[in-house]
């Protein structure tokens, strides 16, 4: 992979089962990247905020509330791909995933996804929608796009999910699992997708579906600098600004896209 990691938005809350707001959060987590109560260091000791190797911003994705955006974001996820560029996606809700592993598949093989979540979104249909955010997993895992998904977070398992995840071969770290000492081991080519609800709401209250009992932002930090294998894309979902008045989670947000740059940078190409 070459060149500067790169932000592109995708402002798309429209397969939202719960509530609406998430599209209007990549520029809410623009606006944290560049308070200046914080700078644009990250915990690797890079500046990755800063010309010439800083995050590059793309800005945002023209999508429309409906099921073109899913090509659209399939393309331009591919065009990234295809010129080897790392990026970080800000969603937008977390039916974006499916799309943007798609877009990936043709790029790389063997692909291992790694998804930081309180729900495992394994459902293979949510409210008559095949495409719900409730459901991206299971998509990317019945079209082989992923020959691994480790999910790490996950504490609102239910019955047809848990089917699912057994049908699928995925491997779960629960939060019960993550108490008693479980980490995930993954190598090779990684795409990671933070779910913002897989924080506990102590920390990032600003989600659609809080989900008490979760990881702290240093466990998902701590998760960012120690992966064993090259990290070729990633997305942070799920920030509601209407239920974000303060602004902590997007604030969240800002900190792990600074860490999950400065993984990028780390690496190398």
């Amino acid at each position: 992979m070459t060149g500067r990691p790169v932000l592109i938005g995708l402002p798309y809350d429209a397969s939202s089962s719960h509530l609406r707001g998430a599209a209007r959060a990549p520029g809410c987590i623009r606006s944290a990247l560049g308070s200046p109560a914080g700078n644009g260091w990250c915990e690797l000791l890079v500046d990755v905020m800063s010309p010439p190797q800083g995050l590059e911003d793309l800005g945002d994705l023209d999508l429309q509330p409906d099921h073109t955006a899913r090509g659209a974001i399939e393309e331009a996820c591919a065009a990234l791909a295809g010129r080897d560029q790392r990026f970080i996606a800000l969603g937008g809700d977390h039916s974006i995933t499916y799309p943007i592993v798609r877009g990936l598949s043709g790029r790389f093989s063997g692909l291992t996804v790694l998804q930081i979540d309180a729900h495992p979104d394994l459902y293979d249909e949510f409210g008559g929608d095949r495409y719900s955010h409730a459901c991206p997993f299971a998509r990317i895992m019945e079209e082989g796009l992923a020959s691994r998904l480790v999910q790490v977070g996950i504490r609102a398992m239910t019955g047809p999910q848990f089917l699912q995840a057994s049908r699928f071969g995925v491997e779960q770290i629960d939060m019960r699992a993550w108490s008693d000492g479980a980490r995930p081991s993954v190598a090779d080519d990684i795409y990671l997708s933070i779910d913002l609800d897989g924080i506990d709401p102590s920390f990032a209250p600003g989600v659609s579906h809080p989900e008490p009992g979760g990881l702290t932002v240093r466990d998902v930090v701590g998760i960012i600098h120690t992966l064993n294998g090259r990290l070729i894309g990633a997305d942070v979902v799920e920030l509601n600004p209407s239920r974000d008045p303060a602004g902590l989670t997007a604030g969240v947000a800002a900190k792990l896209v600074r860490e999950l740059a400065g993984r990028f940078l780390a690496d190398g190409d």
